[in-house]
Order: structure tokens, then sequence, then C-alpha cells
């Protein structure tokens, strides 16, 4: 994969979080975001929003990488 620009570190650092997230969700029943922001709050629905186009980014970034890096 080619060099990584600060758009490419940043979606993915924020998808490593959410994997996280789901990750603690999934063996420990533990939403640390819902934690922080609260349950059904603003915040925590800008959050989800945020990794969500992180992650939909990061499919861009895997399908330009396979077109050519």
């Amino acid at each position: 994969m080619g060099k990584f620009n600060f758009l490419d570190w940043l979606a993915m650092i924020i998808m490593i979080i959410g994997a996280l997230n789901w990750g603690l969700v999934g063996v420990f029943n533990f939403n640390i975001v819902e934690y922080i922001f609260g349950i059904g709050a603003v915040a925590t629905k800008i959050v989800y929003i945020v990794v969500g186009l992180a992650a939909l980014y990061g499919i861009a970034m895997l399908f330009k990488c396979f077109k050519g890096c």
C-alpha cells in the first residue's frame, strides 16, 4: 500500500477505535461510547456516524489499493 495521508491515518485510527468498542461490547457487554456520552445522546450518535463514515472511507481506500496503490 502506498503512503497514507492525514485523512487515511485519521480514518484508520477511528476504525480501530470503533472496532475496539465493538470488541468490548461483544466480550464484556460494555459500550464505552455510551458510557462516556450516554445512551441515545446526540454525541453518541455523532460518534457512531463518524465511525461509519471512516469505515466507508476505508472501503474506498481498499478499492483504490486494488486498482493499484
